[in-house]
């Protein structure tokens, strides 16, 4: 019996993975965050309140769910435990409903600084990392150097710390930084003391047990498929596997046990950073769109850039992740313009193609839209779909048809209850 669904982005991020989580969450019995770190910014809304999680999973707010922190995801202790005294401060009891798999790697504040340090270097080509120090912290990982959760506990830890931390110094000193912040070590101690207290398991005998017993996970990812650290645009990427395969060696199951993945993308495009993006609107439209949208980064603040959708990269997303469900997002957004486009291919090397080439960034490439009327109508009070205008259905009909993939939800504003089930 295949127990495990998988929601992820099939874009660059931010595409409301979040909101979805916590909408779905009433079906099943553990949520579990398989890969990123705390550069995550998974934002909720309900009782005219938003919520910004960085590292726990979305289901925290639901009280009969169990929440795991997989293997695959990197930790900042201090972020994790700003983030947990934040949520208890609005009457959740986290410290029951948040599990942390022992084999989760530790970001320590050198990671920071040596990332900081790595972009500085790059100059113009830096690839616009939040500086959240997980790109040294999965480095380390890979490497074999790393520090994990399930460490904290061993006799040796300070020592295995120390050994990492004068690696780290090393490091710096060939980058030829200076900003070096002991009361930073200090404080990491003191969120390593206040990780003591949670729930520290083996996540993957854990959530394999409950697949024994029938009971029902949703795998939530971060980031998006293209920012995948294979199959994005690389070098422009995270340092994880944002794709439904990252869910099997984030969280320690069998790719078996794989039921749904859902496919989730905004009615546009956005992204945040460098790295290349074909339909992006430079204009006074894309401006628009951002503030309408509030397109700035819920982890860094930072405007994202926005563009038209593109279906080549989504259909490239879909089938890398196997999505059999989409969810679109952010219709709301589109609803005052005249037109809307949509690239349906690209001019690449004197050729017409529907697919993504190897390197994105290639000036070559230039977007082939089509155009489709808008629906000048404010959506955000619908709540059926025999309530949408009939512009917005043929918008979905057009992806549809262009994916080989049906829309099951539409998100027609940023709360709990704004979406409808198609």
């Amino acid at each position: 019996m295949q127990n495990v669904d998988v929601l992820l982005g099939l874009q660059w991020g931010d595409e409301g993975k979040g909101k979805l989580v916590d909408i779905l969450s009433p079906r099943y019995d553990i949520i579990a965050r398989f890969q990123g770190g705390p550069n995550a910014g998974h934002t909720l809304m309900f009782n005219n309140k938003k919520y910004v999680l960085h590292t726990i999973p979305s289901g925290i707010f639901r009280e009969e769910i169990i929440n795991l922190i997989g293997n695959g995801v990197v930790i900042d202790p201090i972020v994790l435990m700003k983030e947990i005294k934040n949520i208890e401060a609005e009457g959740i009891e986290v410290k029951k409903r948040l599990l942390i798999s022992k084999r989760s790697h530790l970001i320590l504040p050198s990671h920071r600084w040596l990332d900081a340090a790595s972009e500085a270097m790059k100059g113009k080509d830096k690839i616009g990392s939040t500086l959240k120090g997980i790109g040294p912290a999965y480095m380390d990982k890979t490497g074999r150097n790393g520090l994990r959760v399930g460490d904290i506990d061993q006799t040796n830890f300070k020592d295995k710390f120390e050994q990492l931390y004068q690696k780290h110094l090393q490091l710096l000193k060939f980058y030829n930084w200076n900003e070096i912040n002991e009361d930073q070590i200090k404080e990491w101690f003191e969120s390593i003391e206040f990780l003591k207290q949670m729930q520290i398991i083996d996540g993957e005998h854990y959530l394999n047990e409950a697949l024994s017993k029938g009971k029902k996970i949703l795998a939530e990812g971060a980031q998006g498929t293209l920012l995948d650290i294979d199959f994005g645009t690389y070098p422009f990427v995270t340092s994880s596997n944002t794709i439904t395969a990252g869910a099997c060696t984030g969280l320690g199951i069998a790719p078996t046990k794989i039921g749904n993945v859902f496919g989730i993308f905004k009615a546009y495009c956005t992204r945040v950073g460098s790295g290349p993006f074909p339909t992006e609107l430079k204009d006074d439209l894309g401006e628009l769109i951002r503030q309408k949208g509030k397109e700035f980064g819920s982890t860094t603040g930072r405007p994202r850039r926005v563009g038209w959708l593109d279906l080549p990269a989504l259909k490239y997303a879909i089938q890398l992740d196997g999505s059999n469900e989409l969810i679109m997002m952010k219709a709301d957004v589109l609803s005052d313009l005249d037109t809307i486009k949509v690239c349906t291919h690209y001019h690449f090397n004197n050729q017409v193609i529907d697919y993504l080439p190897y390197d994105l960034s290639n000036e070559d490439i230039i977007p082939i839209y089509q155009e489709l009327k808008g629906w000048k109508k404010d959506i955000t009070h619908c709540r059926l779909k025999s309530e949408l205008p009939a512009e917005l259905l043929r918008y979905i009909e057009f992806i549809e048809e262009n994916t080989g993939v049906k829309i099951s939800y539409l998100s027609v504003g940023p709360d709990r209850d704004q979406i409808i089930k198609l």
